[in-house]
């Protein structure tokens, strides 16, 4: 099933402004606010040193850049989130997929690098690795594509032949080429796989149920106008 949806529909799904699940997706590891921190820091210091220089002291604007500069790790998974919410907003066609779960794997993907050095004093570079669940979903028509997402224990409950759902976008108005996906929504489980959490998910599971509903109707039969 492919049901296209109106522009106002998908950008209610994926807003402008980063959503709070988006934020804790950028919002990181310790390591991540560490690293924001340095960079507020670091632009901080710079304006101080530009506004000595400048001989502005009290300077209002100044002041204004260096709170903004400082309160950068704070409000950093915002603008990451939401530059690429932006990034999907671009196509301008989009559309509510159905389908099934084809097949479900586990691998193991490097997701970084760490530089040591062992006892002899020689650097070594260690991997880092996550387990990873693999998705692979489509539909009648021949449709295929994956989604590789972090392994969570929630994904205990996903199996093959499960109906998914997810959000599609196109250049082509009538879907025909499909060039981006969203998170894939499981109803029969209530579960998601995602590794950015693209959707506004309760607008999504309402749009569902919208879709659904409107489907359900056009199939009932009407009602005959001949007298007798």
């Amino acid at each position: 099933m492919l049901v296209p949806l109106t522009r106002k529909t998908f950008e209610q799904l994926i807003p402008t402004v980063a959503t709070s699940d988006q934020y804790k997706y950028y919002w990181g590891k310790f390591s991540d606010v560490l690293k924001r921190a340095l960079i507020s820091a670091v632009a901080v210091l710079t304006i101080v040193l530009i506004n000595v220089f400048a001989h502005n002291d009290g300077d209002p604007l100044f002041l204004l850049i260096g709170i903004t500069a400082g309160l950068y790790w704070f409000w950093g998974p915002v603008l990451l989130a939401s530059l690429r919410n932006m990034e999907c907003r671009r196509y301008p066609y989009s559309g509510l997929w159905q389908g099934r779960v084809l097949d479900v794997y586990i691998t193991e993907e490097v997701v970084g690098e760490e530089e040591t050095v062992n006892k002899k004093g020689e650097l070594m570079i260690v991997e880092n690795l996550e387990q990873r669940i693999n998705l692979e979903v489509g539909d009648k028509t021949g449709f295929v594509t994956e989604i590789q997402a972090p392994l969570r224990r929630h994904h205990q409950g996903v199996s093959r032949g499960q109906v998914a759902v997810m959000l599609v976008m196109s250049y082509q108005e009538d879907l025909g080429k499909i060039v981006k996906s969203s998170d894939v929504y499981l109803p029969t489980v209530n579960l998601w796989v995602s590794d950015y959490p693209y959707l506004r998910r309760d607008a999504f599971i309402e749009a569902i149920n919208q879709v659904r509903s409107s489907r359900r109707k056009s199939k009932q039969p009407q009602p005959s106008n001949i007298e007798y």
